[in-house]
């Protein structure tokens, strides 16, 4: 019985990362959905997006034998992509929301749409 729950730990502790990761995705998705303001919004979306890029990083780890391991270079391509695209997105998203709290006056999304008629 022992060996069973060591075996079951060492199983839970190899997916650990894979878990830590989907709920990072899970509760950046969930501070999108009900956020109201637009920071926040744009703060949870880079969350998501360091989320996507871990689970790509944990897609190219492989273990070799029990001491060596090595890291595809594919998925460190499409991370190295992700991370310049997730940027520049949060940079255009930050940016039109200054440009929405100079027009607007607020960065509440309800009260935007209040203003806007």
């Amino acid at each position: 019985m022992t060996d069973s729950i060591a075996e079951g730990a060492i199983d839970f502790l190899g997916n650990a990362p894979y878990v830590v990761v989907a709920l990072l995705a899970m509760g950046a998705l969930y501070s999108m959905l009900t956020q109201k303001n637009l920071i926040k919004i744009c703060v949870s979306t880079a969350i998501l997006w360091s989320s996507i890029n871990m689970f790509l990083i944990l897609l190219g780890y492989r273990r070799v034998e029990a001491q060596e391991s090595i890291m595809l270079p594919t998925p460190q391509f499409l991370t190295l992509t992700g991370i310049v695209t997730a940027m520049a997105a949060t940079a255009l998203m930050l940016s039109l929301a200054i440009l929405i709290n100079k027009h607007y006056g607020t960065l509440d999304i309800d009260e935007i749409r209040r203003l806007r008629g």
